[in-house]
């Protein structure tokens, strides 16, 4: 690993020296039972962007992590304002991590899912046009699809104004995609807690103080709290702390 980037676990005790990747990926894992992961990044006074974007926020240990739960899960969710404002392109992984994926019998690539009740989507956006496996968009009976998208993608539809997200989750996984990762935005993540479907946080805190301004990384209606368990604490040389939480009913 270069300078900067390495990654210890600090807890549980006792802590590890440097982390390679497949001492990463067996922290993180993946579960033997349908399991949605969510994945965040934040400042300690609780910022979800700096300037606008998540990727003021990040940095390379984060990315490492990243990268490895792309490469555990068989669908990557994400909600439509996300996808189009972090300019998302085409979901694809390096060499070694789509011969890991055929190692242990899964697609090269996880599937991307998109969460869009208007469908405002634009089909040439990379994302979807140059995607290297068809993506799923989960939309409402009551929106318009845009002429081309549904050359690119499979639209699923899902309640009436709303999408019902409890519904979806069915869906994808009679599709094959039990591990599910969601990368947000905000109001999704809130709408995911608020129907109980969120299994585990795995939530970067980056060392720096955001100020006034910038949400949080759960937005929408009030909702019930859920209690979760902490299974580690990673921290990089720089400051950051990578953290796994776990519904303890659901592992």
């Amino acid at each position: 690993m270069s300078a900067g980037t390495t990654i210890r676990r600090i807890w549980p005790t006792p802590p590890s020296g440097p982390l390679d990747d497949a001492e990463l990926t067996r922290l993180y894992g993946r579960a033997d039972h349908p399991r949605l992961r969510v994945n965040f990044v934040t400042s300690p006074d609780g910022a979800v962007s700096l300037d606008g974007y998540s990727a003021g926020l990040s940095g390379v240990p984060d990315k490492r992590v990243f990268g490895l739960l792309r490469m555990l899960c068989d669908g990557l969710v994400v909600a439509a304002g996300t996808l189009r404002h972090e300019g998302y392109r085409a979901v694809r992984l390096s060499g070694p991590r789509r011969a890991w994926r055929r190692d242990h019998g899964l697609a090269e690539y996880p599937t991307l899912v998109v969460v869009s009740r208007s469908l405002a989507l634009d089909p040439a956006q990379p994302a979807l046009a140059d995607a290297p496996v068809r993506p799923v968009v989960l939309t409402t009976g009551a929106a318009t699809a845009p002429a081309g998208l549904a050359d690119v993608v499979d639209l699923v539809r899902l309640g009436d104004d709303t999408v019902d997200l409890a519904a979806a989750l069915t869906d994808l996984r009679r599709r094959g995609l039990g591990q599910l990762l969601c990368e947000g935005g905000p109001q999704l993540f809130g709408a995911l807690t608020a129907a109980d479907l969120v299994d585990e946080l795995c939530l970067t805190v980056s060392p720096l103080l955001a100020g006034a301004g910038p949400g949080r990384i759960t937005a929408g209606g009030p909702s019930a709290p859920r209690a979760l368990g902490l299974r580690h604490v990673l921290a990089a040389d720089d400051g950051v702390l990578l953290l796994r939480y776990v519904r303890a009913a659901r592992e």
